[in-house]
């Protein structure tokens, strides 16, 4: 999705106001994702830096960490950088950008590391001879033995 840069010499501010579709996930533990809804405005300021300002919504589906179904999860993203700084790769020219790229890698940011869904809260959680114990994060038992050296 590029955009011209050249209104900017003219005018204030150049508005986004689109849909992208992702089809391509991998490398990544997304499924599948509805289409993507960008709005926002890209402004050039008085030191001549350009600044975007992007709103980007839509739900990805992930596996479940536990039951490996899918799980929807929604996303809403605030972008508000300097271009200069963010978009220095995806310049085609010095006043042309690439923005799609730039709203890739935010969603990339916005996966989370584990996802549970509904089903996943009446699993089993002990049986016949195990139980499932789940960690406390404050606490670091391989190091504990440490300790007892002062």
């Amino acid at each position: 999705m590029e955009i011209n840069l050249l209104p900017l010499d003219q005018n204030k501010s150049i508005d986004i106001d689109t849909t992208c579709n992702f089809t391509n996930f991998e490398g990544t533990d997304i499924q599948k994702m509805t289409e993507v809804k960008v709005t926002g405005t890209i402004t050039k300021d008085v030191a001549d830096d350009y600044l975007i300002n992007l709103n980007i919504q839509g739900t990805m589906t992930l596996p479940d960490s536990l039951t490996l179904e899918p799980v929807e999860y929604p996303f809403d993203i605030n972008v508000d950088e300097n271009l200069e700084e963010v978009a220095e790769n995806f310049k085609k020219s010095d006043k042309t950008i690439d923005i799609l790229p730039i709203i890739w890698e935010n969603i990339l940011m916005e996966i989370p590391i584990r996802v549970t869904g509904k089903n996943s809260k009446a699993l089993k959680t002990e049986g016949e001879g195990w139980s499932f114990v789940e960690d406390n994060p404050g606490t670091n038992n391989s190091l504990s033995k440490l300790k007892d050296l002062f």
